[in-house]
């Protein structure tokens, strides 16, 4: 998707204490359980229509996971602009009115799961690079923290990989925050291995990108039945990243094809966000 200044002990909710999810009676807690203030016993009656399917009767933090992990689901499938709040609520077996009660709007199911995901993989790589001895292992464990995340929930990766332009105002604006501040650690990784030798003089950020680009679209190939896990595959993207495939006996420079200009805009413009 870890402890630090980004770490899950912080809210969850919008900039400012959040007021919509404090609206909503969503607040966050130590650890990064979500707490839901004003709770009802009873999420129906009161002429509330009961959901095709009755979802079990859960803790109210655990309710919120069930709803934003069918949302990621949804939003898979059909993509955000084609998705319903009515399909969420088929999927999740919650009633409308019961996704009301806990969200606000699709905006706000889209900020939080991106919000969460990004939230905790930043504050899991901020726990774990003070294990590390020397700056390659930094980004060795940058590495397999992010595909160990990502792997796990291919569903969120898709979404975020996918719906990356889809969140606005401050919701996007957050969320963008919480990226910058991810690659601003992978730039401080990439120049401690400068700094040391252990990496050559190219442009950080365009290294940096590129990693990220390597791991980002692994979802579109990878199989879990066939293909490496995370630790061989952490193991072999650092590798390539931090050697490259020829072992130094490459036949010439390969012919560059460029994309088309289209392709180039939409790139240049995501790369800019960072």
């Amino acid at each position: 998707m870890r402890a630090g200044s980004l770490g899950m002990q912080e809210s969850l909710c919008h900039p400012k204490a959040g007021p919509l999810l404090v609206a909503a009676g969503l607040t966050a807690c130590r650890g990064g359980s979500i707490l839901f203030s004003n709770e009802r016993s009873n999420g129906y009656g009161r002429g509330r229509p009961m959901p095709r399917f009755s979802m079990p009767q859960r803790e109210p933090q655990e309710k919120l996971q069930v709803i934003l992990r069918h949302a990621a689901r949804v939003f898979c499938e059909k993509g955000y602009e084609g998705a319903s709040i009515r399909d969420i609520s088929r999927s999740s077996g919650v009633s409308l009115a019961g996704l009301y009660y806990y969200i606000k709007s699709k905006q706000e199911l889209l900020y939080l799961i991106q919000i969460h995901t990004f939230k905790t993989i930043v504050a899991r790589l901020e726990k774990r690079l003070p294990e590390a001895a020397t700056p390659v292992e930094k980004l060795r464990i940058l590495v397999h923290n992010h595909l160990d995340y990502f792997l796990e929930h291919p569903v969120e990766m898709k979404v975020l990989a996918h719906e990356d332009e889809a969140l606005e105002g401050a919701f996007r604006k957050e969320v963008l925050e919480v990226k910058r501040r991810y690659v601003k650690i992978a730039l401080g990784v990439f120049e401690e291995m400068q700094r040391t030798g252990a990496a050559r003089q190219l442009n950080p950020r365009v290294a940096v990108l590129t990693l990220f680009g390597m791991m980002n679209w692994t979802y579109t190939w990878h199989r879990s039945e066939t293909d490496p896990q995370a630790d061989a595959l952490a193991e072999t993207i650092a590798g390539m990243f931090l050697h490259g495939v020829t072992n130094g006996h490459g036949n010439g420079s390969p012919r560059l094809v460029r994309p088309a200009a289209a392709t180039l805009r939409n790139r240049r413009a995501r790369a800019d966000n960072l």
